[in-house]
């Protein structure tokens, strides 16, 4: 265990370089604390019990027994928060992306040599204090795969005779916006899961390392009824569309006359971030107002508060996750103190109050 209040973080990789470059970039941090290295998970058990660390990092492909499995193993028997550090390989994202439904807090690429940059070493220590404040639950198999389902997608239709589930047109002017951190994956696929292809465009941004968001994006794809797809510049936003924004860059929107279009853009990092929550939420209340829906989910930091605060002011209807059903509650509780946030729910209500904004019936509960 971790000496003087500092976090204790356990390093399981078969490459020794990667475990040397993990724990130096980790030393960097002073309330963080290395409390040693394994090769392979049969070595990392006997060290967790013994260390009893609060973090643990993760390789996926090692010796003995793979990441995934030790994965289930860790958060079925012993929950700690554990940070996926994965190859930026096609196979590398999609088990990340199944870690992630596991259970997994975080997901970092590997470094790249022995000199990884300045950026990826304060994006780790960012995400081990993130893990260490999460909340772990665990997931069995058949939760994990259970919303995995054939989807029957409608054809592509004007968004005029796109139809809601009470038989209304869906409003094309309306659009929803969400952002979210440490837990947002699963946020996010449970919210997109629930949801009609007939539902307003939307536009989200999740933090996540370069290489993961097109995965996630084509995973949540074929989990959700909606067209799920990662953002490109000049994409014309509509009904049934979802839109994430590109690691490494932020999305925002514009108005074209009655249409919105997407923009996708470098920039700096705003709040630390790059895709930012707060980008997205400023341009959302600028260029649809009152026509606008916020969601922020779970995550630390207080990134998009300030832009939910704006999307408040513009008449938005802003909603947060509760603390209960966060894995971390620092995303919403700061747009919460900010008094940008109209209606606070847990995670398996959202859906519904997506619905409700897409029909109206969010107004008359007003």
């Amino acid at each position: 265990m971790a000496t003087n209040g500092r976090i204790g973080v356990i390093i399981v990789d078969d490459s020794a370089i990667t475990r040397q470059v993990i724990a130096r970039e980790l030393s960097r941090a002073p309330d963080i604390e290395v409390l040693g290295s394994a090769a392979d998970p049969l070595t990392a058990r006997d060290l967790i019990l013994e260390k009893r660390p609060h973090v643990i990092t993760l390789d996926l492909e090692m010796p003995k027994m793979d990441g995934l499995t030790f994965l289930r193993r860790i958060i079925k028997f012993n929950p700690i928060p554990v940070i996926v550090c994965s190859s930026l390989t096609q196979n590398g994202c999609a088990k990340a992306m199944e870690c992630l439904e596991a259970g997994a807090c975080e997901v970092i690429g590997k470094p790249r040599g022995t000199a990884p940059t300045i950026e990826w070493g304060a994006q780790l220590i960012d995400l081990v204090r993130a893990a260490a404040r999460a909340r772990v639950q665990h997931r069995t198999v058949a939760e994990t795969i259970a919303p995995v389902r054939a989807v029957v997608r409608q054809p592509t239709r004007p968004p005029t005779v796109l139809l809601s589930t009470i038989g209304s047109p869906v409003d094309p002017r309306k659009v929803i916006a969400m952002g979210s951190s440490t837990g947002g994956t699963e946020a996010l696929r449970v919210i997109l899961s629930e949801l009609p292809a007939e539902t307003p465009a939307i536009v989200m941004t999740q933090h996540m390392p370069e290489g993961f968001t097109k995965p996630f994006a084509d995973r949540l794809n074929g989990l959700s009824r909606l067209e799920v797809r990662e953002a490109v510049a000049g994409d014309v936003l509509r009904p049934g569309l979802a839109l994430l924004a590109p690691a490494c860059h932020h999305l925002s929107i514009v108005r074209d006359g009655m249409r919105y279009i997407a923009r996708v853009t470098e920039g700096p990092p705003v709040k630390r971030h790059r895709p930012s929550v707060e980008v997205l939420f400023e341009s959302v209340a600028l260029a649809a107002g009152s026509h606008a829906m916020g969601v922020i989910l779970t995550g630390m930091g207080d990134d998009g508060a300030d832009g939910m605060l704006s999307m408040h002011r513009a008449g938005a209807h802003t909603v947060a996750q509760d603390d209960a059903t966060c894995v971390v509650f620092g995303m919403p509780k700061a747009a919460i103190a900010r008094g940008g946030v109209r209606a606070i729910h847990p995670l398996n209500e959202i859906a519904k109050r997506i619905r409700d904004f897409a029909t109206g019936a969010h107004a008359q509960a007003a």
